[in-house]
């Protein structure tokens, strides 16, 4: 029986959200390997994988801490979410990358964040951290507290170890190292693809 990280390996390489090449990140920086989880929305059984095993992470971490709410920023992980909080009958927000000038405006869509609620604010990737300040501070603006981040991938390139010196507890799934090691062993990703990938995340 496969364990957990090759199954999500698995998910994540046959809907495509998982690519490996050579992939220019918006930092400007070169990765031979990319991660776009809307790919998952083709792919009905690798998404519900994906959805699963983020529910059962939040159902564990619900058992140690009280959790009001779940959020998110558009897109990525906004796009997964709602299914997540669904299945685990959690009320979820989204918070927008940029205030509405009409309707219902502000940042926060999907409810209020009352002040003092606890949420966990959950997204796709970690890589250097930015996008997961700029999504919490519409929540904390208000009084909403975010003590945990979670997210899908763990990109291991500093993001973790800097959202946790502010104070965050940041949990992911997997790292993108499991999931190599994790397609290598099945015979998924050569040891010379494999190791180009390892190779660039120590540098």
């Amino acid at each position: 029986m496969l364990d957990e990280t090759t199954l999500i390996a698995q998910a994540l390489t046959r809907s495509g959200a998982l690519k490996f090449g050579s992939f220019k990140l918006r930092s400007g920086v070169t990765s031979p390997y990319y991660i776009d989880l809307t790919w998952l929305l083709s792919s009905p059984q690798d998404f519900e994988c994906i959805v699963d095993a983020v529910s059962e992470k939040i159902k564990a971490l619900s058992s140690s801490k009280h959790i009001d709410k779940l959020a998110s920023i558009e897109l990525k992980g906004a796009l997964l979410l709602p299914s997540i909080a669904g299945k685990l009958k959690m009320p979820c927000v989204i918070v927008r990358k940029e205030s509405k000038a009409y309707g219902l405006t502000g940042r926060i869509a999907g409810g209020e964040v009352k002040k003092g609620e606890r949420l966990v604010f959950f997204d796709d990737v970690v890589t250097s951290g930015g996008s997961k300040l700029e999504g919490i501070k519409p929540i904390e603006q208000v009084g909403g507290k975010v003590e945990t981040i979670l997210v899908v991938v763990d990109r291991e390139q500093g993001g973790r170890e800097a959202l946790e010196r502010l104070g965050y507890q940041v949990m992911s799934i997997t790292t993108i190292s499991d999931l190599v090691r994790g397609l290598q062993s099945t015979g998924a990703l050569s040891h010379e693809r494999a190791d180009k990938i390892l190779g660039y995340l120590e540098r």
